[in-house]
């Protein structure tokens, strides 16, 4: 039958990339570490210490979950090539549709598994802290940020990850004029370092009265929370810290005292602020925390190559450097100019379905580009 021999042919066109696959999630390695980490589990005081109890079930689970995945695609691969050979030797039909939806389930687990071997990065599993400005539009481009915020957070909700909002400064009509947030999770840095820029949308503005279409700007830092203790060394001299009243959602704690901490650097003009906590001691250690760590990735950018460091960064927060653009008038299309990846689905993209973006990064950045 020759539907059934093209997905013959499909099969066996996976076998070399899934034994690359395996070679690539070191699984020999890992079955040693789980072997490792369940031995430490049984030792006598184990769960006395509740915090590294949790960073080793944490890291156990992790490495459960990607050996069984893997394990999970062996099995389907071999469900399908005993359904092709009785759909072969009955010369039935009729296994067509459940072979089809096998290995449309099967391309979709591969390809987010190979996704996991390009996270590589000596950061790549860190939580995530993510800034966003609003740029050139004004209550437009404030909206524009808003949106963005609840496009990250849809998506941190999708993998179970968990937000939190270090800092946040209200638009003056509507929207937010910047916002920083904490996503907490396996591999958020990895992939949310992808969206790392400056985001265009175009369509046509509410607050505008003409009904006329406009273009605005938002910026996205991402940075690593980077919670060791960072060789940086910062002269007093060199930080200017300030104090403001609290502002956004908070509970009754917020806008009653001046807890919010504003750090800048002057040599470099890095900014760090943070207004989460209740106390201002705790808002100055995590902001400081912050700039070590921004500080740190910066002078480590300056040690490598500049060829292969220039991807990503965050330019101007307006025309002509924009990372992404997000059309919703007159046609709706989403493209990263940096991949080249794109879809007519705004909305979809807009409610977090972002893993094709972020995907087509990582796919982008480990592949040697031409000169």
């Amino acid at each position: 039958m020759v539907e059934l021999e093209q997905y013959k042919f499909t099969v066996n066109q996976y076998k070399e990339p899934m034994k690359e696959l395996g070679l690539s999630l070191s699984l020999s390695h890992k079955h040693e570490q789980i072997k490792e980490l369940e031995s430490e589990m049984r030792e006598e005081g184990f769960w006395n210490n509740p915090d590294k109890a949790q960073e080793v079930t944490k890291k156990l689970k992790n490495l459960k979950d990607t050996v069984s995945a893997y394990h999970a695609l062996e099995m389907t691969l071999d469900d399908v090539s005993t359904m092709i050979e009785l759909g072969n030797e009955e010369n039935d039909a009729s296994v067509i549709p459940e072979i089809e939806e096998l290995l449309g389930e099967f391309e979709i687990e591969f390809d987010n598994l190979k996704i996991q071997t390009l996270l590589s990065g000596e950061y790549d599993k860190n939580n995530a802290i993510v800034t966003l400005h609003a740029g050139a539009g004004g209550t437009e481009s404030c909206d524009w940020a808003g949106m963005l915020y609840r496009m990250y957070s849809k998506w941190a909700d999708s993998h179970g990850f968990k937000t939190e909002v270090l800092d946040y400064l209200d638009g003056d009509e509507a929207g937010i004029k910047s916002i920083t947030f904490e996503v907490n999770g396996e591999n958020a840095y990895g992939y949310l370092k992808s969206e790392k820029g400056v985001h265009r949308l175009v369509r046509i503005s509410p607050f505008n009265a003409a009904g006329k279409r406009q273009t605005s700007f938002a910026s996205c830092d991402v940075m690593p929370d980077i919670e060791e203790d960072l060789s940086v060394e910062i002269a007093d001299e060199d930080i200017r810290i300030d104090t403001y009243r609290s502002s956004g959602a908070g509970g009754q704690h917020i806008n009653k005292t001046d807890s919010a901490i504003r750090i800048t650097h002057i040599p470099t003009g890095v900014v760090v602020q943070c207004q989460n906590e209740r106390s201002q001691h705790k808002n100055k250690d995590k902001a400081m925390q912050m700039l070590k760590a921004k500080l740190y990735l910066i002078k480590e950018q300056e040690n490598r190559e500049k060829l292969s460091d220039i991807r990503g960064e965050v330019s101007d927060n307006g025309w002509g450097n924009q990372i992404r653009s997000y059309v919703m008038q007159p046609y709706t299309m989403v493209k990263d100019h940096r991949t080249g990846e794109e879809t007519g689905n705004v909305q979809s993209v807009m409610d977090g379905n972002l893993d094709a973006f972020m995907n087509a990064y990582l796919r982008w950045i480990t592949t040697p580009q031409k000169a």
